[in-house]
């Protein structure tokens, strides 16, 4: 049962090749489809994300060199010639996979350490395989396996705990202001990137409403309406600081948006309500004196910057801990999978052998005229039952007790055990 992995990913290739490597779900069905229909892997399942495309398979037993031909395909289904593709793909094979990917689900081989959203793609993906039959027993296992893996990596470890953006930081410190955003409001200025990121972890909080504020009104309507948020003109903005509890704030140029006696009055017209100011501009668009005002908490890119420093170490020295749950599962699946191959050996065996026995009383017993009907039965029984302790026995043993599946891992202990070499029958 060889496992096979080909893939690329943020490491070992451009952003350019990798847009070309995207599988969509139909894309990814189809291939599995024509990997399968020529040959080239019986079980298939294709992970394809922003920053990966992997191939994982098991080859037919009779295959040889089942990775590159798994990277030819790739190359072909793209439309690359193979040339432009070197330094970009990586292989690995049996065990080196089944580590590969359950780092992948961990959040350890992401862009972003810790990524959560990686476990979801990996759910979805062995989704779309399970329901086209591509995958068999051993990916259902290794699949299985790796979700679990993920799992219990972000429930017992800090791995995936802590902030690793800067706006995805000032949304926490917002919460530890508020606790649940849901309620609250909030008042974006500017049409930047890492504001937008800011709304989007704001609304996956359940942030009740969103107001949205640009020199550009065509820019300030575009946002307002991929946020789901309503626009307020940029010469309203300081009668509108007495609604949010949040200001995000990403605006280009040296000028600042609002001046301290602004923020005085609208605290005032607030009674003081408490409001989060999260500065992402370069220059900073909010002057460092308002930060001092009852109530006002206000945080600019360096300070978040610092806090995702903080938390990338913190989230690091949760490394080996990630690390050992992770080769305590390949462990696992290698058992299995060490206990599937002997087992399978073993009904290779006890086939083989009985088709010996046939040969042997068919033989033996053709001279001996004189035996009985019932003579005869007796010796088939006989031997019938010699070859069920031969192999029947050790491999219900083999199925029941663990230890016998760890000393049986590698199926070269098979012979050992039998004191002969494997043959096909």
């Amino acid at each position: 049962m060889e496992i096979v992995l080909v893939g690329l990913n943020h490491r070992t290739a451009t952003v350019e090749i990798r847009e070309r490597v995207v599988f969509s779900p139909e894309q990814a069905r189809r291939a599995a489809g024509e990997l399968r229909s020529r040959g080239i892997l019986e079980e298939i399942l294709v992970l394809s994300t922003c920053n990966r495309s992997e191939l994982y398979g098991v080859p037919p037993e009779s295959a040889s060199d089942s990775a590159a031909a798994v990277e030819s395909f790739l190359a072909s289904f793209h439309q690359f010639a193979p040339a432009e593709l070197n330094g970009s793909l990586y292989r690995h094979g049996d065990r080196d996979a089944v580590r590969h990917l359950f780092r992948v689900t961990a959040g350890l081989d992401s862009m972003m350490l810790g990524e959560a959203e990686i476990l979801g793609q990996v759910r979805e993906a062995y989704r779309v395989a399970l329901e086209q039959g591509a995958t068999g027993p051993v990916l259902n296992r290794m699949f299985q396996a790796a979700l679990e893996v993920g799992k219990r990596v972000r429930a017992e470890t800090e791995i995936g705990t802590r902030a690793m953006s800067v706006a995805f930081a000032g949304v926490k410190l917002a919460e530890s202001i508020f606790g649940k955003l849901r309620g609250h409001k909030a008042l974006i200025l500017g049409a930047g990137a890492m504001g937008e990121q800011a709304v989007e972890h704001m609304r996956d909080r359940g942030i009740e409403r969103i107001l949205v504020a640009n020199r550009s009104r065509e820019r300030g309507e575009e946002l307002a309406k991929r946020v789901g948020g309503e626009l307020v003109p940029w010469e309203g903005v300081a009668a509108a600081l007495r609604l949010p509890d949040i200001i995000v704030s990403s605006i280009g140029g040296a000028d600042p948006v609002f001046t301290r006696p602004t923020v005085e009055r609208a605290m005032a017209e607030r009674s003081n309500r408490a409001l989060f100011i999260i500065d992402l501009g370069v220059p900073r668009n909010v002057p460092a004196e308002i930060g001092d005002l009852y109530s006002v908490y206000l945080y600019n890119i360096d300070d978040l910057t610092e806090i995702v420093e903080q938390n990338k170490k913190a989230r690091e020295n949760e490394i080996p801990r990630a690390e050992a749950l992770i080769e305590e599962h390949v462990a696992k699946f290698e058992a299995w999978q060490g206990s599937m191959e002997a087992t399978s050996l073993l009904n290779e065996l006890q086939t083989k052998l009985k088709r010996e026995r046939e040969a042997f009383l068919r033989d033996r017993l053709e001279p001996m005229q004189h035996l009985s009907s019932a003579d005869r039965e007796q010796m088939a029984r006989l031997m019938e039952e010699l070859l069920d302790r031969v192999v029947i026995e050790p491999a219900e043993r083999l199925r029941s007790r663990r230890e016998f599946r760890r000393k049986l891992a590698a199926v070269e202990a098979l012979r050992e055990l039998f004191g002969l070499d494997r043959e096909k029958p």
